[in-house]
């Protein structure tokens, strides 16, 4: 039976949930898929009274809409953002973070409004007033904002304030329009980066005024993006003090909630952490969670089913497809998370539960919401239409109408991405599964608050995927409910990221000595020196100078993708059918792929790399497309290297070798095992792909593709062991190519426990000897340009990374390894050849040599 751990005192019965859970028990048919059962208790909530400064119009319209008093920490964040200080709101999902920043901005723009005389068909009395910018990491997030303050100012009866959204999707003739006229400005980090900044003398009158910057879903701001945001934000805050704001504006971060709140929303918008109030103590109503861990059972052995293969999905990280038995004689790997997920939200639709189902990329989406239809037709034939999928990638008008039809009840189930994670309001839902952990417990927590909104019970079912982590975690819930938040981590330092903001900030104004301690302070200095030396930057006496006609910005992609995204097009019609990511696209949409967009298949024609376009045709198909690629590291150069003693700390015994003290000298002089962190160039080729049959998995054939190798520049940690260390773990060398595969697989699976990552962050190459270390070496890199700090974090806490590794291996009870230890779902080589054995002797003897 699971464990089930409920507070003490907690007499709430709440029927419906329990009801749910017993539909997913299946009349306890599931029962021992069900791991542990965590009641959390629901929350009462604490009012506050409206702020004396707030504007009457504003409450009146609050008011209206059914908010008689504000919350506590509404009231607390809204008062710190009044008095001047940067705000951090870090709150669970649903607790009314919009207040809190939406009261003290639209009274400052009222405030100031009252102090003139306002004709809204002169442009010049429009000068001077206060202004509001709001950025949200998503357009649908800020489309959703404007409908809401747009409701908010029609209950207030204020006619006297305009509000719009700008972004990349608005007419030429809108923007002036704005530009000239609007008080508040819902935007995203991209059009401030690529439009609004470099384009300042347009939006002079509107930086001339700016009073707030607020900040939504502060904290997916992270890693190379959160680098990039945290420096359009200081080039923004340069701009306002240029146009007379003196301190500049104020800004108000909302977030989920995360470790050390202060200190992540000063190092976003460059202040000091002594500047800015963190509003952690959320005083909402919140109803009784029903958390549920849920791992897939193993597939059944039948003679002649299919025999243990790789993940299902090695292309996005969704083990997406349908099996249904293996070989009797094969190992036996678990279902599929995707396959059971599929299960469970067919049994809530039909009880008529509505539900999210957050999958871990577009195609698993797809994927869980084509099998739900499929489920739920033979119970209802109206069904089907009440499920839908919703990912990125899909058009703005589509993602509408879905976000609209969940709101109204049209749609009972939603498939999706982390796309719906972020706070585009969707409330009353009863449930929320959430397929493989999404990464980090901040996303876990924000997901998951979507079940129960508005202080009703809800119930969240985590299901496990086959991955080192995600089975630890539902084995072991204090890892999740006894375990605090992370920390929002970036680094606006790194100068992969700076050199090109530097750039931009040229552009836009001659960047002084004055600028350098908000724009990276001795490393800027560092990297300009080049700048100016390559020609892309020229010094004067009055600062440095951008010395191109092209814009500095375009230089710049800051969702860090590089590249610009491949439309996937319509050949017969035309018709746009969506988007995808120039990173993932050779894997994706290569000549031959088959792309699924609704449920419906399509084949691709042809990819133009040159054109980013991707012509595909509508064929109905009962296979998918897998593809293959090969990937090298080169080390460019190593920052930091340690090596470990022989004998240094007692450690686990080898599996059969003997102390490494007893160990003979490496033949070359050097230690055992050394450690090493630098600059890396990856390099990676999409080479083939296979067309397996759905759901089966039998190989249909292999195809050869010829797509060019894409290179990036990154941070790695690794490490090296002697052909002496190898000898002495009874690793030989015909096994140690897959001892150093599996031992690098389940390293990648594990960082996050030790991160701010997943494993989608991380790469990683291991090779028997490598060019430039001449030995066995495992690399785990980062999947960014530059780096962002997950690999250094690796190589800090080295030993205990490592000792979580061989844990996760050794104590997984497959016999040749599977996804639940050694085997990746992102495996380019099909997760060949992997040693799970010998992968745990040789992690044996390194750690014997350990710290």
């Amino acid at each position: 039976m699971p464990r089930t751990r409920a507070p003490v005192g907690e007499s709430t019965t709440v029927a419906r949930v329990d009801e749910l859970l017993t539909v997913l028990l299946a009349g306890g048919r599931r029962e021992g898929r069900l791991t542990h059962v965590e009641h959390l208790p629901a929350r009462t909530g604490t009012r506050g009274a409206w702020p004396t400064w707030a504007d009457p119009s504003i409450v009146a319209g609050y008011r209206s809409l059914g908010v008689e008093q504000p919350w506590l920490h509404q009231v607390e964040a809204a008062q710190a953002a009044w008095d001047g200080h940067h705000t951090a709101v870090a709150t669970s999902t649903g607790s009314g973070k919009s207040l809190a920043f939406w009261l003290p901005a639209l009274t400052a723009v009222r405030g100031d409004r009252a102090a003139e005389t306002f004709d809204p068909g002169r442009i010049e009395s429009a000068r001077d007033r206060g202004t509001v910018l709001y950025l949200s990491p998503t357009k649908a997030l800020a489309a959703d904002q404007l409908a809401s303050v747009t409701r908010l100012l029609r209950a207030s009866g204020v006619r006297d304030v305009q509000v719009d959204t700008c972004d990349g999707d608005t007419p030429f003739e809108a923007r002036r329009w704005i530009q000239e006229r609007a008080d508040v400005v819902l935007t995203n980090p991209d059009y401030l980066h690529f439009s609004m900044l470099p384009q300042h003398a347009r939006w002079g009158r509107f930086l001339r005024s700016l009073r707030y910057v607020v900040v939504d879903e502060g904290h997916a701001f992270r890693g190379v993006f959160g680098a990039h945001v945290a420096l359009v934000l200081r080039r923004l805050r340069r701009l306002a003090a240029h146009y007379g704001q003196g301190d500049g504006p104020t800004f108000v971060v909302a977030s989920a909630t995360t470790a050390d709140p202060a200190q992540s929303v000063a190092r976003l918008v460059g202040a000091d952490a002594a500047d800015v109030v963190a509003v952690t103590d959320d005083a909402s109503p919140a109803g009784r969670r029903t958390f549920a861990l849920w791992e897939p059972p193993e597939l059944p052995a039948v003679p002649g089913g299919r025999g243990a293969a790789g993940p299902g999905d090695g292309d996005d990280g969704d083990d997406a497809d349908v099996v249904d038995a293996v070989d009797v004689a094969g190992p036996r790997p678990r279902r599929s998370a995707t396959a059971e997920a599929a299960d469970l939200l067919a049994d809530l639709t039909a009880h008529g539960a509505r539900t999210l189902a957050f999958t871990r990329s577009r195609r698993g989406a797809e994927s869980v919401a084509v099998t739900t239809q499929d489920h739920v037709r033979a119970v209802d034939p109206s069904l089907p239409g009440r499920v839908a999928a919703y990912r990125g990638g899909y058009l703005p008008e589509e993602r509408r109408a879905l976000e609209a039809a969940v709101r109204s009840g049209e749609i009972l189930s939603l498939a999706t991405t982390n796309a719906l994670e972020l706070g585009v309001d969707i409330s009353g839902l009863d449930a929320v599964m959430i397929i493989g952990w999404p990464g980090t417990r901040v996303s876990l927590w924000q997901q998951a608050g979507r079940a129960g909104r508005a202080g009703a019970d809800g119930l969240v079912v985590l299901v496990a995927r086959e991955d080192p982590l995600d089975t630890y975690l539902v084995h072991n819930p204090d890892a999740i409910f006894r375990t605090p938040v992370e920390a929002t981590v970036f680094d606006p330092t790194n100068p992969y990221v700076l050199a090109g903001h530097l750039c931009a900030a040229a552009a836009e104004l001659p960047l002084r000595t004055s600028d350098l301690p908000l724009l990276g302070g001795d490393v800027a200095r560092t990297l300009l020196e080049g700048l100016t030396e390559r020609g892309t930057l020229r010094r004067r006496s009055s600062g440095w100078y951008w010395t191109h006609h092209q814009s500095a910005a375009g230089f710049t992609n800051i969702r860090g993708e590089g590249g610009t995204p491949v439309s996937v097009v319509e050949t017969d019609t035309g018709r746009l059918l969506g988007t995808v990511d120039a990173g993932a696209a050779d894997g994706s949409v290569h000549d031959g792929a088959v792309y699924v967009h609704q449920g419906e298949t399509f084949v691709v024609d042809r990819y133009d790399l040159a054109d980013s376009v991707a012509l595909v045709t509508r064929q109905d198909v009962a296979y998918g497309t897998w593809s293959r690629w090969v990937t090298s590291i080169a080390v460019v150069e190593e920052t930091e290297g340690t090596a470990w003693a022989a004998g240094a700390a007692p450690g686990p015994r080898a599996l059969g070798g003997p102390r490494a003290a007893a160990l003979p000298p490496a033949a070359d002089g050097r230690a055992h095992v050394e450690w090493g962190l630098g600059t890396v160039d990856v390099s990676t080729q999409v080479v083939s792909f296979q067309r397996r049959r759905v759901p089966g998995q039998e190989v249909l054939g292999t195809e050869t593709l010829d797509l060019p190798v894409r290179t990036l520049r990154t941070t790695a940690a690794w490490w090296t062991v002697s052909a002496e260390l190898l000898e002495a773990a009874g690793v030989d060398p015909d096994a140690a190519p897959g001892a150093l595969h599996a031992a690098e697989h389940a390293s990648i699976g594990l960082l996050p426990l030790l991160a701010t990552c997943d494993r989608w962050d991380l790469g990683g190459v291991s090779t028997a000897v490598h060019v430039d270390t001449g030995r066995a070496t495992v690399f785990v890199h980062d999947a960014f340009p530059g780096g962002a700090g997950f690999a250094e974090r690796g190589y800090n806490l080295a030993a205990r990374w490592l000792r979580a590794t061989r844990e996760a291996i050794a104590r997984c009870p497959c016999t040749d390894g599977c996804p639940g230890c050694v085997q990746s779902p992102k495996c380019g080589n099909g997760n060949n050849p992997l040693d799970k054995g010998a992968a745990v002797r040789l992690l044996d003897a390194v750690l014997l040599h350990a710290p």
